[in-house]
């Protein structure tokens, strides 16, 4: 029997990256999981427990620098030069730093999920997110060029587009001018990457996405923030089961249908699927490369944007709420945020002709299914 591909998540505690771990488990691949906790919980892996009957593996790690953390199990303090944990879930082996995970498995490839993200916070802290998006990237970047890893799929954003872009929005368009220091981030590692995959035979799938919604179809991994949510559909679940009194709509003066602003929102079963095709897409170039170059291949650098193609503003996605879950949804005026655009909404088209994917749950769909997923 051929074994299995083994692949590296960063970031996987996530909404996303834990549905990363789940797809690419069903799909055939072994995941193995890093993240450094700083603001999710350890609750996702029971979740993914009861979809695969299993825990993957599970290493705590900073991708800066692994902090010094006791062992989770209880049994004795083995840390050394500030290595850290790695959780077999039966008894703690040893204590690993991410360069020695490395060494243990041979990767054919990493998913990057690990970065902060709240737009509102990355403007208090900018220098926060350059150190953990930037400097924590860069760290894996090394080690993926000292243990020939080179296939990478970047979990980018339609926000790397330049404000001054008309929607729908296509590949080619400019990506600079970003208004905050989240969004910014995006734009440089992508920048990397493109330099890494022309430079160092990197094979890179570099998707952009916006407003991924509802959950997985077990319920078991979900969208459910603790806060006041910064996406809008569980903001107003939120406030349709009376866990909130009202939904904020961030000003009504936009050139638009009626006001507010335009986005496209895609269903994170869709989202995976997508996500699949596009790992499966890096397979290394045919062609050889340049004489001497030992046994490179020829490098990848595609960007797809990973939308529906449709648009509905914040107060049509209101209004089917408002019909599909039969509660009224309050909601207040407030005053604009700096960094929200009219519209943003994308052209599909190269990821429906490239990768043979198409976006196939409807609206109502998703937020039908997220109704009755906060209902349980």
């Amino acid at each position: 029997m051929q074994n299995k591909k083994t692949i590296l998540i960063t970031g996987w505690t996530g909404y996303i990256g834990s549905h990363w771990v789940v797809a690419f488990e069903e799909a055939g691949y072994k995941t193995v999981i890093v993240d450094n906790l700083s603001n999710s919980s350890l609750d996702t892996l029971d979740w993914i427990e009861k979809i695969l009957e299993y825990k993957p593996d599970f290493f705590e790690v900073d991708l800066r620098s692994p902090p010094l953390t006791p062992p989770l199990s209880g049994e004795g303090n083995n840390d050394e030069n500030n290595k850290i944990n790695f959780i077999n879930w039966e008894k703690v082996e040893k204590q690993f730093s991410l360069e020695e995970i490395f060494e243990k498995y041979d990767f054919d490839g990493v998913i990057h999920f690990a970065w902060l993200k709240a737009v509102w916070e990355s403007c208090e802290k900018p220098l926060e997110y350059f150190d953990n998006n930037i400097v924590g990237s860069i760290k894996l970047f090394e080690l993926m060029e000292k243990f020939w890893v080179k296939n990478i799929v970047f979990s980018s954003s339609a926000t790397v587009y330049a404000p001054e872009n008309s929607s729908p929005l296509v590949e080619t368009m400019t990506t600079w001018n970003t208004s905050n220091p989240y969004w910014r981030t995006k734009f440089l590692i992508e920048n990397i990457l493109e330099d890494l995959a022309k430079f160092s035979w990197f094979r890179v799938a570099n998707l952009r996405y916006f407003n991924p919604i509802w959950a997985h179809p077990s319920w078991e991994i979900w969208e459910d923030p603790a806060w006041i949510p910064n996406n809008l559909l569980p903001f107003i679940m939120k406030v349709a089961t009376g866990e909130l009194k009202e939904l904020q709509v961030f000003w009504n003066d936009y050139d638009t249908i009626d006001w507010t602003w335009v986005r496209d929102y895609i269903d994170v079963v869709d989202l995976i699927d997508w996500h699949l095709k596009a790992y499966k897409n890096l397979n290394p170039h045919p062609n050889p490369p340049l004489s001497g170059e030992g046994n490179k291949t020829a490098w990848i650098f595609e960007t797809y944007n990973l939308w529906v193609g449709r648009w509905v503003s914040v107060l049509e996605m209101i209004e089917i709420a408002r019909k599909v879950t039969k509660k009224e949804i309050p909601y207040k005026i407030v005053e604009r945020r700096a960094w929200d655009l009219a519209e943003v909404y994308c052209n599909p088209d190269k990821a429906n002709k490239e990768l043979n994917w198409k976006a196939k749950t409807s609206l109502e769909e998703s937020i039908k299914n997220s109704w009755k997923f906060y209902n349980k």
